[in-house]
């Protein structure tokens, strides 16, 4: 596993080309280049600061937080939510466990983790009571991070689950069995409202909710707030919507706007001052293997994704997200779209 400092290596030179050994008897030839107003030095330089803001390291949590990231709407990002979250947290010091419930499997390729049919995966532990330790493995590249990934075997665990004694708890058993130290685990539910969901709520204690800055945005939520008041009701008191992260946000538009102001109305404190925007970036790093974070650290959404971990993190032990934090993200991604 690399750690972050190696990643944020290669991005401290960013400007290609010879260096300057002299430039007159007043200059030193230690005396670095100044850092050239070019769209790369520009990308590298935001590269290398957020990697510095993640190593310097956030307020841990007293006890494990564990978020359920959940909507039964597709398509709004709950994955890339996941795995680029998991990783900003690990980066900024944290021990993360992504837990993969979903039978496509996309966290876990998008955290570079195999996850053929004969891999031992979340599926044994929901059917088989494997223990989580025996099925958890390390993230390549990301020092602190971990995943449970998901085969396809657990396209049938909905059915299976029908059957076996406590099927709603059977993921809380598990997590409360790992004996690993954890600051977070993030669980990555299917676009559904299934056992498989059902056995996240029943695990976690908060739920984060992506919702996508499109038109009919809430259309559907409804209906997983009512499932998490039924859960909380009968199956776990602790459970509540904590956080809500606009995803997907294109400030040239007005319909985007438009939506961040309706759910910041309906849902107020819950939803981050951070959105993710829009991003080539966020959707071309899974195909490698990796998040964002990894891909490319200078991208609009790797800052924005480092920013919303910060805040989640802050929010965590009661620390207020200050105004000059909340406005750093657009003023990256503006920095980034100038340089594009």
């Amino acid at each position: 596993m690399r750690s972050d400092a190696n990643i944020a290596g290669p991005m401290t030179d960013p400007v290609p080309g010879p260096r300057t050994e002299s430039m007159g008897e007043d200059v030193s030839r230690e005396t670095p280049p100044p850092m050239d107003d070019t769209p790369i030095g520009r990308a590298a330089q935001l590269a290398v600061e957020a990697l510095g803001r993640a190593g310097e390291g956030l307020p841990r949590p007293e006890q494990t937080r564990v978020m359920v990231v959940a909507n039964q709407k597709g398509g709004v990002g709950k994955t890339t939510t996941t795995v680029n979250l998991a990783a900003s947290l690990a980066l900024h010091g944290g021990r993360v466990l992504v837990i993969d419930l979903d039978p496509q499997g996309n966290a876990s390729t998008a955290l570079g983790i195999d996850h053929h049919a004969e891999v031992p995966s979340i599926y044994d532990v929901l059917i088989d009571s494997k223990p989580l330790s025996e099925v958890v493995q390390p993230v390549p590249d990301v020092e602190g991070l971990f995943c449970a990934p998901a085969t396809i075997d657990l396209a049938g665990a909905e059915i299976e689950l029908v059957s076996l004694v406590a099927r709603e708890s059977r993921l809380e058993r598990a997590i409360q069995a790992y004996e690993q130290p954890l600051d977070y685990i993030l669980i990555d539910c299917p676009p559904s409202l299934g056992l498989l969901t059902v056995n996240a709520l029943v695990a976690g204690a908060e739920v984060l909710i992506p919702i996508q800055c499109e038109y009919y945005a809430l259309e559907g939520l409804g209906q997983l707030l009512r499932n998490v008041d039924l859960v909380r009701g009968h199956l776990n008191p602790n459970l509540h919507v904590s956080t809500i992260l606009l995803t997907m946000y294109d400030g040239r538009t007005r319909l985007a706007s438009q939506v961040a102001d309706e759910v910041r109305n309906h849902f107020g404190d819950e939803v981050l001052r951070t959105s993710i925007p829009r991003s080539v970036r966020i959707s071309e790093a899974p195909s490698y293997g990796q998040t964002v974070l990894t891909y490319d650290p200078g991208s609009s959404g790797a800052l924005s994704y480092l920013e919303a971990a910060r805040e989640i993190a802050l929010r965590g032990v009661g620390v207020a997200y200050d105004a000059q934090h909340a406005h750093l993200g657009a003023q990256n991604d503006q920095s980034m779209v100038e340089g594009i």
